[in-house]
């Protein structure tokens, strides 16, 4: 990723969770809904970003290779650390954090980031959409390295 695609005005991330097995077509069928309402297409995503957890689930993979971007991973400390507006219990049973998709999205966005979309569900798959915020710099939205990593879509 580089920095002049983040800093160009329009840019978003999204963040993603999803049920155990959820299918690239759902998700980006879902992520594609979802930047509708914030007037937004995927050409607009720079990247996705989702719990270290769900980081080997084949369909979000294939989803980030669709849309052409990375997929960051957050460990469920760094997710908890983020208020959402709608956190869940079951999430929090399942994944160690009381939300992943707008936490994602948000941390992703770097600091200061907004959401655009909050949580939004299919069957199997959330996601949420936010934007860079007003403290947020041009540079990469890369994680930490430490506890955090970037996976690269196969090619």
């Amino acid at each position: 990723m580089t920095p002049a695609r983040d800093g160009r005005a329009g840019r978003v991330f999204v963040g993603v969770g999803a049920r155990r097995g959820a299918g690239a077509e759902e998700v980006v069928s879902l992520i594609t809904r979802t930047l509708a309402e914030a007037g937004r297409v995927p050409g607009d995503v720079v990247a996705l970003a989702t719990a270290d957890a769900k980081a080997d689930e084949a369909g979000l993979r294939a989803a980030a290779e669709r849309l052409g971007v990375p997929l960051l991973t957050y460990g469920a400390g760094e997710l908890a650390a983020v208020p959402v507006p709608r956190p869940s219990a079951a999430v929090l049973a399942a994944v160690g954090t009381p939300g992943v998709a707008e936490a994602a999205a948000l941390l992703a966005a770097g600091p200061g980031g907004v959401l655009l979309v909050g949580k939004r569900k299919s069957a199997r798959v959330t996601c949420a959409v936010a934007g860079p915020g007003p403290l947020s710099s041009a540079s990469s939205p890369s994680p930490s390295p430490s506890s955090s990593s970037l996976l690269d879509g196969p090619g």
